[in-house]
């Protein structure tokens, strides 16, 4: 066999032996890259750096600054987990084990549950099994042979039967390791620096409840210990925003187990925010041109059917009702809704675009293992806005609607995202309605958009919705946490199947174009980002309780009393503290509370008609006439200022 052509990145070319590895290309160009190097990108495809190059290629050596360096640095460290657990518990049958955002997970079934103390003794077993330097070696297997060798392993022998070719590539890890893997993987165990295991939960096999539940390990690898620690830190910064916990603390919200799981109980303090948060939608639809509406939350299942949804969305749904002479469903989204409404009077194309909005509550069968807070429910209302127009007017309509996302981002104090295109399989699934024509325009419409806008939005193939492709917008939070939230949808199929119409200049009737939208995705999900962004401290216009008006003693009360019904009048969210306790537990509690200002009277106040204002970040503010601290306050409010 001749040699091999290897071209590097920078155009030049090796000429090398059969049998030569990458490794072995990074070690004649340099000792340190070498040593930098986690994997190679040949053809590119990711490459294990000890595996023999199969002909010509091009080559890059990935190093620690490669993202997808990191993924494969995790991945090897899930099989590290994997082959420490065996070592400890071999009784244990081993599931998946990929990578994840900030670290990876493995999948066991054992008899006996994982326990924090486990935990310890699994991750202390991998420190030392990545001290022996084990190598992570690629073999090929005959499937029939496999599956004779898995014999002991039955849901890598599933997982074989499925995915495997007549010959497969498994990863050695050891004598006593093996695992049915694509790979690529690490040189060898001692390339790992740094990882952690976080926690233990529950996890359905394939992540179907029909088949056996597992134990999920979660775990956090990083290239370096200080990058680790300063994840680590974030983590414990992220218990402390949990918006579960404080919603508690704050008497935010409840899920009560009596009426069920995933169902949210607004109280008091969480619906004064939750009021503010739905009225400052409804007042931006009226200024961009929404009309509201309002549609029922359950309706007969022939509605669904024509929608599509009981054909591609049913497990989702909630069952059916028999109400009189028919089945009925609880909405799972708004959209047939407001076609129903645009399809109750033929329109001309003078009256396009129809914007129609709603604040409406839809209901999900989310499973039981999947639910989270505020973040994921069976019950949440959405902002949602659907938008009927000629083909002529989508693109500009899709820019409006990023534009609104992006200005009610920005409204909230978020000042980072990002945004994704989701395009169909071409097809090849079944799963999606409409022709390859169709997908063709829309996806092109929205990379137009996107484009015209100076949005960097990659494309995420086979993530749109059934009945068109989408462009999702995800915002940073103050931690630097990914929340995926605004959302438009380019649909041509639901307008088809409704048998949507609108005249045209020609006197022809025409179908028209219609955009899914929705901003805050919903407002359940938002409230609970606002918290976890703000810490439970929200700015001062979304508080729930503004003010805090305590007197010293009670000789003050009155006094006190008089402040309060000042900032009640001047329409202040205000309460009194006339609890008989000392005032410094007063501003103890208030702080405890996240509320902004505290207003402390005493006798010199009550004289001279002035309050003490303390901040809740920037303690004593001094004496303020009454007044001034309204006009103060005023400001702040009304222009919805999110900086303290």
């Amino acid at each position: 066999m001749g040699n091999i052509q290897v071209t590097l990145p920078d155009g030049s070319v090796q000429s090398v032996a059969a049998g030569t590895t990458p490794l072995d290309v990074a070690k004649s160009i340099s000792p340190r890259l070498a040593d930098d190097a986690i994997v190679a990108r040949v053809n590119g495809d990711l490459w294990d750096l000890t595996r023999a190059f199969d002909g010509d290629a091009k080559l890059e050596i990935l190093t620690t600054k490669n993202p997808d360096a990191l993924e494969v640095y995790r991945h090897s460290t899930a099989h590290l987990l994997a082959a420490a657990v065996l070592e400890l518990f071999p009784e244990t049958k081993l599931g998946i084990g990929p990578p994840i955002e900030n670290g990876f997970y493995y999948d066991f079934q054992r008899p006996v549950p994982f326990s924090p103390d486990d935990l310890e003794k699994i991750e202390k077993k991998m420190w030392e099994i990545q001290g022996r330097d084990l190598a992570y070696e690629r073999k090929y297997m005959p499937k029939a042979e496999g599956l004779k060798l898995y014999g002991d392993q039955p849901m890598k022998c599933e997982l074989i039967e499925e995915r495997a070719g007549d010959v497969f590539s498994e990863y050695t890890l050891g004598p006593h390791f093996i695992d049915f893997c694509r790979g690529p993987h690490l040189p060898s165990t001692k390339k790992i620096k740094a990882f952690k295991l976080l926690s233990i939960a529950g996890a359905y096999w394939k992540g179907s409840e029909k088949n056996a539940q597992l134990q999920r390990i979660y775990g956090t690898a990083w290239f370096n210990k200080k990058d680790q620690d300063e994840y680590l830190n974030k983590l414990e910064e992220a218990k402390k925003r949990d918006h579960r916990k404080l919603g508690q603390e704050l008497d935010l919200f409840s899920i009560q187990e009596l009426a069920g799981p995933g169902l949210i109980f607004f109280h008091p303090k969480g619906g004064r925010v939750r009021k503010l948060i739905e009225d400052w939608m409804r007042d931006q639809y009226l200024k961009r041109g929404y009309a509201i509406v309002y549609t029922p939350h359950v309706m007969r299942a022939d509605l669904w059917r024509t929608s599509g949804h009981l054909g591609h969305y049913a497990e989702n749904m909630f069952a059916g009702m028999e109400l009189d002479d028919a089945e009925y469903r609880l909405k799972p989204m708004n959209c047939p809704g407001h076609i129903l409404i645009y399809r109750d009077k033929l329109r001309s194309y003078r009256e396009l675009p129809v914007r129609l909005g709603e604040l409406g509550t839809v209901y999900r069968y989310e499973r039981s293992g999947t639910m989270h807070g505020l973040l994921r429910v069976r019950g949440f209302t959405q902002d949602d806005a659907h938008i009927f127009c000629t083909p002529e007017q989508v693109e500009d309509e899709v820019v409006a609607c990023l534009e609104f996302a992006f200005d009610t981002l920005r409204a909230y104090g978020f000042e980072k995202f990002e945004a994704e295109i989701s395009t169909w399989d071409g097809g090849a699934s079944g799963k999606y309605d409409g022709t390859k024509d169709q997908w063709e325009l829309a996806e092109g419409a929205l990379r137009r958009v996107t484009e015209r806008m100076g949005i960097k939005a990659p494309v995420i193939p086979d993530e749109a919705a059934f009945y068109g492709p989408k462009i999702d917008v995800k915002l940073l939070d103050a931690l630097g946490r990914k929340w995926q939230l605004s959302t438009a949808q380019f649909d041509f199929t639901l307008p088809q199947r409704f048998g949507l119409e609108y005249v045209a200049a020609d006197g022809a009737k025409h179908q028209p174009i219609m955009v899914h939208r929705a901003l805050y995705g919903s407002i359940e999900r938002f409230f609970g980002i606002l918290v976890e962004h703000y810490a439970g401290a929200f700015p001062v216009w979304l508080a729930p309780v503004q003010v805090m008006v305590m007197s010293i003693t009670d000789r003050q009360l009155e006094y006190a009393k008089k402040v309060h019904q000042q900032l009640v009048d001047a329409g202040f969210r205000a309460e009194l503290d006339d609890r008989n306790e000392k005032v410094n537990f007063k501003i103890r509690e208030a702080q405890l509370q996240k509320i902004p200002y505290m207003l402390v009277v005493g006798d010199r106040e009550a004289e001279a008609g002035t309050v003490a204002v303390r901040h809740r970040k920037h303690a004593d503010l001094g004496v303020k006439p009454v007044a001034d601290f309204i006009t103060m306050l005023r400001e702040q409010v009304d222009s919805k200022n999110t900086n303290e």
